[in-house]
């Protein structure tokens, strides 16, 4: 009888143990750290201005995670060329993102001329951006996605003289990207576009006040650079541009500009 109650009692212990076990897994997240940086390319303004309010990220499932974020005001014309700005971080419990949503608060603002004006947002952009990602997380180590903030098409001017906030973004994985880099006369007002040999594919960006560009987020390949200033200035273009993912291939000053 004394045996069968001590069989007993070392079942509920076992039982006990087995629980607080579980609960802490629970409580504990797993080993996959997660960082979102946010860049973007420079525009015709003196200032593009927004309201960093919350970032998450979705994965199977549809679990989804709200990463610590560095909530603020973020000039997006001061992370241009290879600046850019941790926005949020935080380890995860999942190893698969399908999607990241950046939420955005309501004060955001364009400054043109030296005047500023709220940018208005329509109720999709209040309640979050949803941004479609595909990673596959390794345990342990630190996977950074970088949100490349298209200023110019991102602002729409109204016919009352307003301006309304539509954002468009571009997701990059740095791990598997690469950039490309340059610079010409400082003052020149220039697009720079980039096309793969391969696919076709075009990107780009412009050149800032200082006569730097970079286009970023690029699949490794082979690539030609086309820079077309304002007239009377003629476009320049550079071919066989080697890219390689996780580096930046820098071509220097680029001659006729």
């Amino acid at each position: 009888m004394k045996m069968k109650k001590m069989k007993t009692i070392i079942s509920f212990i076992m039982l006990g143990l087995l629980i607080t076990s579980c609960s802490n897994n629970d409580d504990q997240k797993g080993n996959y750290p997660y960082a979102v940086r946010m860049t973007d390319a420079p525009g015709p303004y003196d200032e593009v201005n927004v309201d960093v309010q919350g970032v998450e990220v979705m994965g199977e499932g549809g679990k989804t995670t709200i990463l610590n974020v560095n909530e603020g005001i973020y000039n997006l014309l001061e992370l241009s060329n290879g600046v850019d700005a941790l926005i949020a971080t935080d380890s995860l419990e999942m190893s698969n993102i399908t999607q990241i949503r950046l939420i955005l608060g309501s004060r955001n603002t364009v400054v043109v001329d030296g005047v500023s004006f709220p940018l208005s947002t329509t109720s999709a952009e209040q309640s979050g951006l949803k941004l479609k990602v595909n990673q596959s997380l390794q345990e342990g180590i630190l996977y950074t996605v970088l949100l490349d903030f298209d200023a110019n098409k991102s602002i729409v001017k109204l016919g009352n003289g307003g301006y309304q906030l539509k954002p468009v973004i571009r997701t990059i994985e740095r791990a598997t990207s690469g950039s490309i880099s340059g610079k010409i006369t400082a003052g020149v007002m220039a697009v720079v576009e980039v096309k793969s040999n391969s696919t076709q594919l075009t990107y780009a960006s412009n050149v800032n006040a200082n006569g730097d560009f970079m286009v970023m987020g690029l699949p490794p390949g082979i690539y030609t650079l086309t820079v077309t200033p304002a007239l009377p200035l003629v476009a320049v273009v550079k071919n066989n541009i080697t890219v390689t993912a996780g580096l930046t291939s820098d071509i220097g000053i680029l001659a006729g500009l």
